[in-house]
């Protein structure tokens, strides 16, 4: 099964301030963690992608009704949480799913102190045949 792990930016659990306030050996065994469970998963099969994403300040939102599209900066949430990344896995069981989440929210912060970042696990479904519609 696969599922996506979608990691938020913002309040966390812990009151962790934000990644760019923290000191550069912070950041460092931030990131070394990361990749460090990603490559475990790798060897484990379970990874599939893992990415960060950059701040909604260099995102676009692009609407089309088929004409020329309209884009515009954004988007600007009202809430203080974005979409930082994600991990695509794929496990044998939604209870694998929800361990792999529960390392990345744990995750080390500010002086080590885990970040209890949200993590959001979801399903991958495949769309349905065309000849069952």
């Amino acid at each position: 099964m696969r599922f996506m792990l979608l990691q938020t930016y913002g309040p966390t659990e812990s009151g962790c301030q934000p990644m760019s306030e923290w000191e550069a050996r912070d950041v460092q065994a931030h990131v070394a963690f990361q990749q460090d469970l990603n490559e475990r998963l790798t060897e484990l099969g379970e990874l599939i992608d893992a990415v960060g994403l950059a701040g909604p300040e260099t995102a676009r939102v692009v609407t089309s009704d088929g004409g020329p599209p309209v884009i515009t900066d954004g988007p600007f949430p009202e809430a203080k949480e974005m979409l930082a990344g994600y991990r695509l896995v794929d496990v044998e069981s939604w209870d694998r799913a929800l361990e792999i989440a529960a390392l990345v929210s744990a995750s080390p912060g500010p002086g080590g102190a885990p970040v209890q970042a949200r993590i959001e696990v979801r399903r991958v479904m495949g769309a349905p045949a065309t000849d069952d519609l």
